[in-house]
């Protein structure tokens, strides 16, 4: 009976929000509440919430001070020579727009935070996909993707997860997996290739001749390749120009702007990245040291703290609300024991015919649980009784191991994660259309390296 409102209320949320009849937050909220009510346990409903918030309370104030960190460091131009950089590189193709928001999100990927990672690529590329009118769903989407291939890092979490969960050394489990990932992570850019020409196709050939300079006249045109007349030189009316773009965040003139105090901020970052990777200290009390020595040092002035809080704020309470109200989602599922039930029935449904055959089980697997439950659900409540199931026929449990990593592209965009939120808030993309969008695209390359890992010998 759990097993069956388990699988209902995850696919009652999942259509509620991809048809936008309910917003992320509500269906969060409300969902689970009506479910524990069905199951008989809604005298419990408040342990179980408060519970859930327990445990993703550091989460949110990580996430809090972590946007408004970068927010400022944003603001203070830190990021500017990189997007330069990628947006040169882009110039207004949108294949290399595409292929470029990959490799940008694989780079920042390496400090293992899928928080960090988005805020960047989304300040880096969003101007970008809004001035050339290119769909934000596909940035979105080719950056989970990204990210979820290179969350894979040891110190990501999954993989430490499962080393603990199964008593291994993270390098057993991480080395041999590499050429496989690498696979992954190539799918990921043929992904983001083909994403692009169908982008090319939709816009036609672009031209952006000085893209970082937002009072320049050049305008943007998909007819052919070359520059819209200006107004009042002949060939046509303002009728026929687009809208002015939207480069305000990339304005190298704003107002926030520190350069005196570049190095200073570049270092502040590598500290506290370096500081996160080593653990020096848990990450929230990290972010939140940094965002006020930040805030501190690049704006003494109290009017101008209190403007870069304010100018981040709606960011802040999109992605606390939504880590709060994932909490209620979690807490019931967790507190009426529908993960347990849902685990234990999808490993009890594999034939035993398949038992020699774990591993490849746990890399199926891998993709629906590590979407519908929480990393730490999955790698330390699943992962040990299919090692157990693989170990009586003679399947070592570090290829269980290597195994359960592969579904992390798709586990990126699981509503269950809190930076998704990050993401497509700050994209301004609907979670369901993101949803809709990705899904396919992740479980697609999540398969590719579970075929590359077979093919290797590595599964």
């Amino acid at each position: 009976m759990l097993t069956v409102l388990g699988f209902t209320m995850i696919a009652t949320f999942l259509v509620l929000i991809m048809l936008k009849k309910l917003s992320p937050i509500a269906a969060l909220v409300l969902i689970p509440a009506l479910f524990c009510v069905f199951v008989g346990k809604g005298a419990h409903l408040g342990d179980y919430v408060v519970d859930g918030v327990g445990k993703l309370a550091p989460t949110a104030a990580m996430l809090m001070f972590a946007i408004i960190y970068f927010g400022v460091m944003i603001d203070v131009g830190l990021f500017d020579p990189i997007v330069r950089g990628i947006l040169r590189f882009c110039k207004a193709d949108p294949v290399r727009v595409v292929v470029g928001t990959a490799v940008l999100a694989a780079i920042v990927s390496l400090d293992g935070d899928g928080s960090t990672t988005f805020m960047i690529t989304v300040s880096a590329m969003y101007p970008l996909y809004k001035r050339l009118k290119m769909s934000l769903v596909v940035m979105t989407g080719v950056a989970a993707t990204a990210n979820g291939v290179m969350n894979t890092l040891p110190w990501g979490g999954p993989t430490a997860r499962a080393a603990t969960a199964l008593k291994l050394d993270a390098s057993d489990i991480f080395v041999p997996m590499i050429p496989a990932l690498a696979v992954g992570l190539v799918a990921v850019f043929v992904l983001a290739y083909v994403l692009g020409r169908r982008e090319r196709k939709r816009l036609g050939y672009l031209t952006l001749d000085e893209v970082l300079e937002p009072e320049s006249e050049t305008v943007l045109v998909a007819t052919g390749g070359s520059e819209a007349p200006r107004p009042g030189t002949g060939g046509g009316s303002d009728q026929d120009l687009p809208e002015a773009p939207d480069l305000q965040g990339l304005d190298p003139k704003r107002a926030t702007l520190r350069p005196k105090l570049y190095w200073f901020n570049a270092a502040l970052t590598v500290v506290l990245l370096t500081a996160m990777i080593m653990e020096w200290l848990p990450i929230p009390v990290l972010f939140l040291l940094g965002a006020a020595l930040a805030l501190t040092v690049n704006f003494p002035h109290m009017p101008d703290q209190k403007a870069r809080i304010a100018a981040h704020s709606d960011n802040v309470v999109n992605v606390a609300g939504m880590v709060f109200a994932a909490a209620v989602f979690t807490g019931v599922l967790n507190g009426t024991g529908m993960v347990k039930h849902m685990a234990d029935w999808l490993v009890g449904a594999v034939p035993d015919g398949m038992g020699p055959h774990m591993a490849l089980v746990t890399g199926v697997l891998s993709l629906p649980l590590t979407y519908f439950m929480s990393n730490d659900g999955f790698y330390f409540g699943v992962l040990p009784v299919l090692a157990e199931a693989g170990a009586a026929h003679g399947v070592s449990s570090v290829e269980i191991a290597r195994a359960s990593l592969v579904g992390q592209a798709l586990h990126m965009s699981s509503p269950l994660v809190p930076a998704v939120y990050v993401l497509v808030g700050m994209a301004k993309v609907e979670f369901g259309d993101h949803t809709r969008f990705t899904v396919k695209w992740a479980a697609l390359t999540s398969l590719v390296v579970l075929g590359a890992g077979i093919l290797f010998g590595i599964i």
